[in-house]
């Protein structure tokens, strides 16, 4: 499977691809140039080492951006309020079709008796990654991160665990809406980890509009996807002049209200060259003619990272 893998990634450099790996290059007024990785934060095997054309464009660039540094010693769920008992804050029919899935997982009801109701869905939705195969020493950040400490490149978050950690303890109800989804699209959500595993060992998407299955409800959506490619927008529109390197999770690219999209509402003057031609005529028809041309591992304790991983892993990643 390597060996087939590393042959595609082969035929599409040989027939002009820009990229094998889900991207979108960025030039933003000011000297700002960005390459705006669709990342994945737990991956497979077959997704390590990382493409030696990304891994160039990281020595080349003065920063590697990230949602959250994960390569740490934090541990993120440490200090956590314990929780009323499930039975107190959850229906019967909640409290079954939960009990149902952590059986299936093989997992203890009651280690999950105290903790927050978006801990459990997190929990939940890593648990379902790792059997599908995923881990999160292979995931697209973890290996930049890595990549970035060898070369001594310096690196920036959009956020921090602290950030999503508060958000997440913020959201109504303890997070039951995120629990409800998690259990109502547990199969959808394992078909779009897969979708994005091919974006990575197969074929990248070609378009920012690509049609993907929703995984949670609208004000969820709003809330965890995007008021936070709002900010990150904001972020980015900051940065110093330079090259950069920013990896955030693959739905944040792509479907509705993307980070490219919301960058184009902002700042209309940047210009971006995406894979397909005709995904830049959609988009920007008036800049097509345009000269500016931007061509669109083993963990040490990996319990730990897990833990990491859990707390960006869902829809902070925009994986769910």
């Amino acid at each position: 499977m390597e060996l087939l893998n590393q042959l595609k990634r082969l035929w599409r450099a040989l027939r002009g691809t820009p990229n094998s790996w889900p991207a979108i290059d960025l030039s933003l007024p000011g000297g700002r140039h960005l390459h705006l990785v669709g990342s994945i934060h737990m991956g497979t095997r077959d997704m390590a080492p990382l493409p030696a054309k990304l891994v160039k464009k990281l020595r080349q660039a003065d920063a590697l951006v990230v949602e959250a540094d994960i390569s740490g010693n934090e541990t993120p769920f440490s200090n956590l309020p314990k929780c009323p008992p499930l039975v107190e804050r959850l229906s019967a029919g909640q409290l079954s079709a939960l009990e149902k899935r952590v059986s299936e997982l093989g997992m203890p009801l009651i280690h999950f008796d105290n903790q927050p109701l978006w801990q459990i869905a997190m929990v939940l939705q890593a648990t379902q990654a790792q059997r599908l195969g995923l881990r999160p020493d292979y995931g697209i950040d973890y290996q930049l991160l890595q990549a970035a400490r060898e070369m001594s490149l310096p690196v920036q978050e959009l956020e921090g665990a602290k950030h999503q950690l508060e958000l997440l303890c913020d959201l109504p109800d303890g997070g039951m809406a995120l629990l409800d989804d998690t259990l109502t699209h547990w199969h959808t959500n394992a078909r779009l980890l897969q979708v994005m595993i091919g974006w990575w060992l197969e074929q990248p998407p070609t378009s920012v509009g690509a049609s993907l299955p929703r995984t949670f409800s609208q004000p969820l959506y709003d809330v965890l996807m995007v008021k936070r490619n709002e900010a990150w927008r904001d972020a980015l529109l900051a940065l110093p002049p330079g090259r950069y390197v920013v990896a955030v999770g693959a739905l944040h690219l792509y479907g509705e209200g993307n980070l490219p999209q919301i960058l184009k509402q902002k700042n209309g003057q940047y210009r971006y060259w995406p894979v397909k031609e005709e995904f830049h005529r959609y988009y920007y028809p008036d800049a097509f003619a345009s000269d500016l041309q931007i061509v669109a591992q083993s963990c040490r304790n990996c319990q730990d990272l897990m833990h990491k991983i859990i707390l960006f892993f869902s829809p902070l990643s925009g994986v769910c």
